[in-house]
């Protein structure tokens, strides 16, 4: 202990030679002390150990079970948007669950989200920009699936890049108040709850049903967005069905009603009659039949047969019983409404028939014969049925033919009246008595397997009938054609290229665009029908308008007569959801009223979403954009993939491989994932099938991953133009990238020490070997508190002040040293801090009065960092690739180029071999060569972590925010911390990477052949290295303590003249290196090992090849592909067992 006695006279002072030789023998003293009281504890434990089996030799056979690992759980009194306490010390291991608490509520109520932040208001842009971009608004009925989960993934990626790139950055929420899913749900919550349809209630009360359904049930998407990290702004949250949205849709139809763009027609739509509405293409499945099946149907209590084409025969009028025409159809109850049956013009078999009629078994008609170049004369009988008001063909050909068109189905799918016995019949009942009746008449033919596809309806499940309906229309031809254009022109950019091609397909063959939906929730249409009182019209009068009094004006003008004689009737349907999707880009930002926002953010920057809907949204917003405010709402367009399951299958609830985001994120047991399955739509031996599928891919659950892992394995999968395959064990494995990046940060702060201050530019002044003697004001730092100086870091930067210069402050002892030796209070470790002891005890000689006159201390003197060495270029080359391929990838959109040069730098590069090279030196004395460490790597957990924080923003904040900052004047949060530019990262060197890798080889060689031979760790081998090159043998000199540390050696040496007895391996053609193996193994006992290890892979080879001979087809590719890999991978493992073996007989 120090001694602090005062009293008596003063001793002579003595020399500095005098306290250098006391100090060195006292240190000695404490050294031998130090070791006799480790050894006599080492034995105590031994004695304690040994007897402690003697009395547990009894229960020996009982098997201790291991104590499971609990993931830690952050549990302090953070109160929503409060930051979250970083004070408090990491966990011991990565966990999700600590990790995401709390920073999403911080980062929304700081209004990091928000473009104005940092500014006076949004007319304050930035020299670098604006980036805006909307969200594709996801269902309000919806719930996050892996398709949300994806989009969002990537865009939030794409932002928070944007924001930390200094552009006023805005990604604005919303969501689609979807009309048909909406209202399915609510009236089956009507019917299961209080046994009420929408018609008991009236449209009014339902709306107003509707209504509380959203305000209880529609926040769930949103709150499960926020689960995903998406920095989007929330206070510019819009619902379509909002005043300011409403507003601008009956805008937009009024204005392109008035110039002609949007009609009324009666032609066919795609017809619900479950939900009795016209439904968009987009709402219809396409199911393939390979041939008969039978299908459920609702409202059908047996199932309906589909996947078949049934001929029967229509006879000739005026003609013998033998003059017939036999027609087929995959949908005989069609035959009801046939007008015309059509054969093809130059057809011999049927010109003798040519303005001749055929005569309808059950109806009054007359069909007459009609020649159409469409009939393809080879398929059947080359004789077509000709329905025109129910199929899209035929109603061209009756347009081209001037038939009757006659609708045969009421809306709610019964056979109409006039159509005999049928009338009033289900279309489907009526299909079977329709083949009976013809039997009787001895007209049907026959029936047949056939390839088909059924329209069924994606919200209902039931089968979609075309149906003639009057009903409004957008006219797209002009649109499509323009939008087009922008295509060619570059004005608009389609990301991938591949998508182009989709493009110009839809918009060449565009259709007029069906908006009518006969629903009650939605934008009703702000058309009304004019009638005149007393007068009756043949043409229907249609007029629009902002308001019933801007309508009724119209319409007096329009017809001439007093308003008091017009009477109005609002058009009851309502608006096709996709039309107020179409307008979102702008009607978000107040339009039509010219207002800051709209003119600060519109046009867009890009939009981002799924390549499903390029026709169906995307390019309705295009055709609206351009109308309505003419411009393009966006400058780009980036389409992903869709995703897949681990085996390539699209995502189906029948196979059970279906994925809820929070699963992967939380985790799931297998018992709970088969729980899922029966809250959805599928029969008993569907979901026996499903759970089949997940106990074959989830045998085990599904491990809880966390946000970031999900977040940045879709990212890292979005290569362009492919679907994605995920595969959720290889998001576990970006979990235990995670673990990584959390254990790397720990190490660094642990050696960092909690008084470290990185210093701007030092690494700059480095790398370009500027470094110049520091200024007087410069030349010495504060002395840390008690903790910190005590901690493992704070002696550890003592003893290498200590090791560069006699005190603390310099050459001579001064208050600073011993405000320090009163911290410590006692000698550090001899073993560990070898100069520190010497100064400890150099202090402690001193007596009271010396310590008493000693002169103030200015602080700890600035120790001068040591040049950086070769794998500090190297680590700082390649976080100078990182930077660089990270903002590639983003500008181009890239994302695996981003995600594959972090993961490589974290994981291959700073971990696996920087931190392990920076061990020793952080093990060792030199003091310079320690700061310079320190620096380096401070600057690589720095960037790295801004790097990274676009696609893992929870693991990155809580990280960061426990790295000491450049400055007091930091940003608060990584997320509104600059990205890192390239243009201050300019350390790429080339020659030191090439010279890393070739050393990395050399010791990969020496790791594989220590793995041979089982060496552990801790039994350090010599390594002669044999070099034909003189360049070559520089470079392995000069990373000679690399090669070390990396390769687990005690020794490394370029000779000519390696000693007998070694394990030679060969590196290359120019180096050979020779592994010292004597005495560390039994050559007998290895070669034993060896052998067995050679049967059992000479076991697995002959497997594998006979499996690899198993014929084409028999075998799925992805396992013969696994099967081939694991062969060649077998046959090297062999090879290598020969070569340690042949080694193992010269030792």
């Amino acid at each position: 202990m120090p001694d602090e006695s005062g009293s008596g006279a003063a001793p002579p002072v003595k020399t500095a030679k005098q306290l250098e030789k006391e100090a060195k023998k006292a240190a000695e003293k404490a050294a031998k002390l130090e070791k006799f009281k480790a050894k006599q504890q080492q034995q105590q434990e031994k004695a304690a150990k040994a007897k402690d089996g003697e009395e547990a030799k009894p229960a020996k056979k009982e098997k201790v079970k291991k104590e499971e690992k609990v993931a830690a759980e952050y549990k302090s009194d953070t109160k929503p948007g409060q930051k979250k306490d970083t004070k408090c010390p990491l966990p011991d291991a990565y966990s999700p669950k600590y990790v995401e608490a709390a920073w999403y509520s911080w980062w929304e109520k700081s209004g990091f989200f928000k473009p104005e932040y940092g500014r006076k208001n949004i007319k304050d842009v930035p020299k670098e920009g604006v980036f805006m971009m909307v969200i594709p608004p996801p269902n309000v009925t919806g719930k996050l699936h892996l398709g949300h989960a994806l989009t969002n993934s990537v865009e939030d990626a794409i932002t928070r890049y944007q924001r930390m790139c200094g552009k006023m950055s805005l990604w604005n929420p919303g969501c689609d108040h979807a009309g048909i899913a909406t209202q399915v749900v609510v009236e089956k919550k009507l019917a299961r709850e209080q046994n009420i349809s929408r018609h008991d209630l009236g449209r009014d009360k339902f709306v107003e049903k509707v209504w509380e359904w959203k305000e209880d049930y529609g926040g769930r998407i949103y709150n499960q967005l926020r689960s995903l990290g998406s920095s989007v702004d929330w206070d510019r949250a819009c619902f379509t069905m909002d005043p300011k949205m409403v507003k601008a849709v009956t805008e937009a139809f009024v204005r392109l009603h008035e110039d002609g763009t949007i009609y009324r027609s009666n032609r066919l739509v795609n017809w619900s009659c479950s939900l009795r509405s016209a439904i968009s293409d987009i709402e219809v499945d396409k199911v393939d039949l390979a041939g008969r099946t039978l299908m459920s149907v609702p409202g059908y209590k047996d199932k309906i047969e589909f996947g078949v084409i049934v001929s029967f025969a229509y006879k000739v009028e005026g003609g013998s019983e033998e003059d017939e025409i036999v027609v087929a159809t995959t949908r005989l109850e069609t035959m009801l409404g046939d007008t015309a049956v059509a054969v093809h013009p130059e057809d011999p078999r049927y010109k003798h028939l040519h303005g001749k009629f055929v005569k309808h078994p059950f109806v009054d008609r007359k069909l007459p014969i009609v020649q159409d170049t469409m009939v393809e004369r080879d398929f059947g009988t080359g004789a077509v049925k000709i329905t025109p008001a129910h199929d899209p063909n035929d109603y061209e050909c009756g347009k081209r033919n001037n038939l009757k068109f006659i609708n045969i189905f009421t809306d709610e799918g019964l056979v109409t009246e006039g159509c005999g016995k049928f009338s009033g019949m289900k279309r489907f009942d009526a299909r079977k008595a329709v083949q009976e009746e013809l039997a009787k008449l001895g007209l049907y033919r026959e029936t047949k397997d056939n390839p088909m596809v059924v329209p069924v309806c994606s919200r209902s499940k039931d089968i979609v009938e075309p149906i003639i309906k009057p009903q409004w229309y957008v006219k797209c031809d002009d649109m499509a054609k323009k939008a087009m254009e922008a295509v060619e022109s570059g004005e608009l950019k389609i990301i991938p290229d591949s998508h182009k091609k989709t493009w110009n397909y839809w918009m060449e063959g565009m259709r007029d665009w069906c908006i009518s939906r006969q629903l009650w929730w939605g934008h009703r249409i702000p058309a009304y029908r004019v009638t005149v009182k007393g007068k009756t019209s043949e043409e229907e009068v249609w007029v629009s308008g902002r308001t019933e009094a801007e309508a009724k004006a119209k319409a007096v003008a329009q017809l001439k007569v007093k308003e008091g004689d017009i009477v109005l009737e609002q058009d009851p349907d309502v608006l096709d959801t996709w039309f107020s999707s179409g307008l979102f880009p702008f009607s978000i930002f107040g339009w039509p009223d010219n207002t800051d926002e709209l003119d600060v953010f519109y046009p867009g920057t890009l939009l981002e979403t799924g390549h499903d809907i390029i026709f169906f949204w995307v390019a309705r917003m295009v055709f609206f954009g351009q109308k309505l405010l003419g411009k393009l709402p966006f400058k780009t367009v980036f389409l992903h993939a869709m995703v897949r399951d681990a085996h390539g299958r699209k995502m189906s609830k029948s196979l059970g491989n279906t994925i809820d985001p929070m699963d992967v994120i939380f985790g799931i047991s297998l018992e709970d994932l088969h729980k899922t399955l029966y809250n959805s739509n599928l029969d008993p031996r569907e979901i026996e099938k499903a759970k089949a599928g997940q106990r074959q891919d989830y045998p085990n659950g599904i491990p809880e991953c966390g946000t970031d892992a999900l977040r940045f394995a879709l990212c890292a999968y979005t290569a362009q133009g492919r679907d994605i395959n995920l595969d959720v064990l290889r998001v576990q494995g970006y979990r235990f990238f995670c673990n990584k990046l959390w254990n790397a940060t720990k190490f660094a702060l642990m050696y960092l020490g909690s008084d470290y201050r990185p210093e701007k530019g030092l690494v700059q002044k480095l790398i370009q070997n500027k470094m110049s003697s520091s200024k007087a004001d410069d030349a010495f730092r504060p002395l840390p508190g008690k903790e910190s100086l005590c901690s493992d870091a704070g002696l550890q930067m003592l003893n290498g002040i200590v090791q560069g210069t006699p005190y603390l402050s310099g050459t001579q002892p001064t208050t600073t040293d011993l405000e320090a030796f009163n911290h410590l209070g006692e000698s550090p470790s001899y073993w560990k801090h070898q100069a520190l002891t010497k100064w400890f005890h150099r202090i402690n000689a001193m007596s009271a009065a010396e310590k008493k006159s000693l002169p103030k201390g200015k602080g700890l003197i600035n120790q001068a960092p040591s040049p950086l060495a070769p794998k500090d270029r190297w680590i700082l080359s390649r976080l100078s690739h990182a930077v660089d391929a990270c903002h590639q990838g983003f500008l181009a959109y890239n994302f695996p180029q981003a995600t594959t040069a972090l993961y490589n730098f974290w994981l291959y590069e700073l971990c696996d071999v920087y931190l392990e090279y920076l061990k020793p030196i952080f093990q060792g004395n030199d003091a310079g060569a320690i700061l310079t460490a320190r620096h380096v790597l401070y600057t690589c957990l720095d960037c790295g972590l801004r790097l990274i924080s676009p696609f893992m923003p929870f693991i990155s904040e809580e990280l960061y925010q426990r790295l000491p900052r450049w400055s007091a004047q930091e940003p608060p949060s990584i997320m509104v911390t600059p990205f890192p530019k390239v243009e201050d990262y300019t350390f790429r060197n080339l020659e030191v990477e090439d010279e890393v890798k070739f050393v990395q080889k050399v010791a990969g060689v020496v790791r594989s052949t220590r793995a041979d031979y089982n060496l552990p760790n801790k039994t350090k081998t010599e390594l002669y290295l044999r070099v034909f090159c003189q360049n070559s043998a520089e470079i392995l000199r000069k990373y000679g303590s690399a090669i070390e540390t990396l390769a687990t050696c005690s020794k490394v040496e370029v000779t000519d003249s390696p000693p007998a007895g070694c394990a030679i391996l060969t590196v290359s053609d120019k180096v050979s290196a020779h592994l010292n193996l004597k005495g560390l193994i039994d050559p007998s006992k290895e070669k034993e090992k060896l052998e067995k290890k050679k049967v059992a892979l000479v076991a697995q080879i002959d497997k594998l090849k006979k499996l690899t001979e198993v014929k084409d087809g028999k075998m799925p590719e992805e396992v013969r592909k696994n099967n081939e890999e694991k062969l060649a991978q077998s046959l090297i493992e062999v090879d290598r067992l020969a070569d340690a073996m042949a080694v193992l007989a010269t030792l």
